[in-house]
């Protein structure tokens, strides 16, 4: 069954009706019906993008909130001073030399820093998205803040990432984990993920 927009934006009811529209349009490409495999993608991105609403990483952070954040990275007061209130600066520091980024002073964290729906982050995740998708991410990375480009982008990582079989099986913290690398934000996905399956509910139905 396919997923409409207006599915969508029942999800995510401040959502950008030109995102809602290029998701219902792809979602079928990448084998994401509605049902498990839709409510579970919808809730990871709804939350990765605050409702359909921010599809860049912002990365203003403060004292506290990147100690609380990257506690590995930001041991004490002192370290995490220099990047309070710098994305830039917090970006090209926390991506370095990671995800086919170079080092810190290349510019690559910032300049493939999360984007879209679902947060692509990293060189080697935009170049891979890019030739998937036909077009040179890794050379204009922020044109993926184009619904019609970043739509499919972040069903090809869903699709490429194993998500689809993991959604089948209802492992929704291992997709979390998969999208974020941890259960940041767990609370808020599983209420997106509520309201998927109540925006799926057919004849009273649902799907479980």
């Amino acid at each position: 069954m396919a997923v409409s927009a207006a599915q969508i934006l029942a999800i995510a009811p401040r959502g950008v009706a030109a995102w809602a529209e290029e998701l219902a349009r792809v979602l079928p490409c990448y084998d994401i019906t509605a049902g498990p495999r839709a409510a579970m993608f919808l809730a990871q991105c709804a939350h990765e993008s605050a409702g359909f609403t921010v599809f860049e990483e912002r990365l203003n952070y403060s004292v506290e909130a990147l100690m609380r954040t990257w506690p590995s990275r930001f041991r004490s007061w002192a370290a995490a001073v220099p990047y309070a209130r710098n994305p830039e600066r917090l970006a090209n520091h926390v991506y370095a030399n990671r995800l086919g980024n170079s080092n810190e002073a290349s510019g690559d964290g910032w300049r493939y820093r999360g984007r879209g729906c679902i947060q692509l982050t990293g060189r080697r995740n935009y170049a891979r998205a890019g030739q998937a998708i036909g077009y040179p991410l890794d050379r204009y990375p922020h044109d993926l803040l184009q619904p019609h480009l970043g739509a499919p982008v972040a069903c090809w990582f869903w699709q490429s990432s194993g998500l689809n079989e993991l959604a089948d099986r209802g492992e929704f913290e291992a997709v979390t984990r998969r999208i974020n690398g941890g259960l940041t934000g767990i609370d808020d996905r599983r209420r997106y993920l509520a309201r998927a399956l109540e925006a799926f509910a057919d004849n009273g139905r649902r799907y479980v």
